[in-house]
C-alpha cells in the first residue's frame, strides 16, 4: 500500500474543508479503495451521550447506532484508543454487523479541540489483516484532516 501517495490524495481532496461530514466521506472513500483489505469501510459518529450512529461508509450496510458499552467500535470510543483486533471472534462484546468480518482496524476522531468526533471502523474478512504500519500511517493523517472540523 502506497501510504505517501493516498496521504497526498486526501490532503489534496480535504484542503480548506472543515464539514466534518464531507471530510469524513472523502476520507473513507479513499482508505476504502486503497486498502488492500478492506472491506467494509466507515465512519460512526458521536451524536449522544456515549452513542455512535452510522456516517459515511464504503461497503455493505453497517449498524446503524452503537453504543459505547459494545463492540470494537464502543471500546475505541469508550477508551480513545485504537483498536486492532486480528481475531474479531476473540474480541469480547464484538457485534457481528456482517458475518464476514474476521479482523477490524478501529481509530478515535478527534477535533483540533480535543472533542471525539467519532471512530474511524475499516473491517476485513481476512484474519489479522491490518498492521502497526496501518496504525502509525492513519493516527496523524486523521488528526491532521479533522483538526478544524466543525
Amino acid at each position: 500500500m502506497d501510504y505517501p501517495e493516498i496521504t497526498a490524495s486526501i490532503r489534496a481532496l480535504t484542503h480548506g474543508e472543515t464539514d466534518t461530514i464531507s471530510l469524513m466521506a472523502t476520507v473513507v472513500c479513499e482508505i476504502h479503495h486503497a486498502h488492500p483489505f478492506a472491506d467494509w469501510t466507515g465512519f460512526y459518529r458521536v451524536t449522544a451521550k456515549e452513542t455512535l450512529k452510522i456516517g459515511p461508509y464504503q461497503g455493505g450496510h453497517g449498524c446503524l447506532v452503537i453504543p459505547f458499552s459494545r463492540g470494537v467500535c464502543g471500546a475505541c470510543a469508550r477508551t480513545g484508543l485504537t483498536q486492532n483486533v486480528p481475531d474479531v471472534e476473540a474480541f469480547a462484546g464484538h457485534i457481528a454487523c456482517a458475518a464476514s468480518t474476521k479482523s477490524e482496524l478501529v481509530l478515535p476522531v478527534w477535533s483540533g479541540q480535543g472533542r471525539l468526533l467519532g471512530v474511524l471502523d475499516i473491517d476485513s474478512n481476512t484474519p489479522a489483516a491490518f498492521t502497526k504500519a496501518d496504525e502509525a500511517w492513519l493516527v496523524p493523517l486523521l488528526a491532521e484532516v479533522f483538526e478544524k472540523a466543525e
